[in-house]
């Protein structure tokens, strides 16, 4: 009966109002439109003049820029030398693996990027996945060293550029990973000699810069080792890369765990789950869901410290970039050859970060699918 009541009253109501005209339309000024404050109108000013002072710049990389070249001397007009790009192109990408053999580089490109591809999606995380990354590293190494199957041997001194860079990143990290987990996991134990390891572990590599431990590696590592017994620089290479990945990935590794509340460890064991399995199956996989932010943050940082091993004659993409760019036959191009390397290592480290945030947001949606 009420609700009768009220709609014959709004329908009465309805009937009496009379029709309303539409609110004028407020007219802003155009100053304040484009401006706003008086904080944004100095920000807007001063983006117009970063852009302004950024058009010498464009027009030397793009407008005056020299593409494509037989005579080296025409890049002595002003603009950008591109041309030096492609002539030494494969020099940089390849460093001096010999010419005729810098197919096996490119395949090996072509596998890591492979791999990579595969295990974007999480669902196909797990064992047959190491395995399969296990056996494609072996198959890498293999082809880059040579020696079978009618391939030459070609020493780990002539590899170079690209191939090394990021074989160097790939395998610091795919090694120093699970003894991060072990260094983080033994500074979390209540026992005193584990704990008190790899507290002095870690603190040692943290306090020292990459450079010294490069060249411990490189220099001291050699007089250390027993008679007759030898490793390469760059396998000396990666293992200070090794080291100092661990090093940092168990601290962030660690700040995941103490994220992690104890009851998860104490119902585990109520439900009489052994220790070790409770620790693989349930408090670290929560622990690195915490931590993906600084787990990219400690990646990228090491795709960009594998540069400081030209320091002891590892001859990685910038050494090779470097290198080319001082042939005297062309008129210095040492800006144009560092912008390309550089950008390299900008595209490696903007698709770490963009995965990295697609993960983040997919484990916290729960959708491993």
């Amino acid at each position: 009966m009420t609700s009768l009541a009220t709609m014959n009253y709004a329908m009465a109501a309805t009937e009496l109002m009379a029709p309303q005209k539409a609110p004028p339309a407020k007219r802003m000024p155009i100053l304040k439109l484009l401006f706003g404050d008086m904080m944004s109108a100095l920000l807007s000013l001063g983006a117009v003049g970063v852009i302004v002072s950024l058009l010498p710049a464009f027009r030397w990389a793009v407008t005056d820029a020299i593409w494509a070249t037989d005579d080296p001397s025409v890049c002595r007009s002003g603009g950008a030398c591109w041309a030096f790009i492609g002539a030494k192109l494969r020099f940089i990408m390849f460093g001096l693996y010999p010419p005729d053999q810098q197919w096996r580089p490119v395949v090996v490109m072509s596998l890591i990027l492979l791999m990579i591809l595969v295990s974007l999606t999480p669902a196909l995380w797990g064992r047959k996945l190491a395995l399969a990354w296990t056996g494609a590293v072996c198959a890498m190494l293999a082809l880059m060293w040579g020696g079978f199957a009618g391939l030459p041997h070609v020493s780990t001194a002539n590899w170079g550029g690209l191939p090394v860079t990021l074989l160097l990143a790939l395998l610091s990290l795919g090694l120093g990973f699970p003894f991060a987990i072990f260094l983080a996991l033994g500074r979390r134990s209540t026992l005193a000699i584990p704990r008190l390891l790899s507290i002095g572990l870690i603190e040692t590599v943290r306090g020292l810069p990459l450079v010294g431990l490069l060249f411990v590696a490189s220099i001291l590592l050699p007089l250390l080792l027993p008679p007759g017994f030898d490793i390469d620089k760059l396998g000396r290479t990666l293992a200070a890369l090794t080291i100092f990945s661990a090093a940092y990935l168990a601290e962030v590794i660690r700040g995941g765990l103490q994220a992690i509340p104890p009851g998860q460890k104490e119902a585990a064991k109520a439900l009489g789950i052994p220790h070790w399995k409770a620790i693989q199956h349930i408090v670290l996989p929560q622990a690195i869901q915490k931590v993906i932010p600084p787990l990219t943050n400690t990646a990228i940082v090491m795709v960009k410290n594998t540069s400081l091993v030209m320091i002891v004659g590892v001859f990685d993409m910038l050494s090779a970039g470097r290198s080319a760019a001082m042939d005297p036959v062309w008129p210095a191009p040492y800006t144009e050859a560092y912008l390309f390397v550089g950008l390299i290592y900008f595209a490696i480290c903007v698709g770490i970060s963009y995965y990295a945030r697609w993960l983040e947001i997919r484990v916290k949606a729960k959708d491993y699918r």
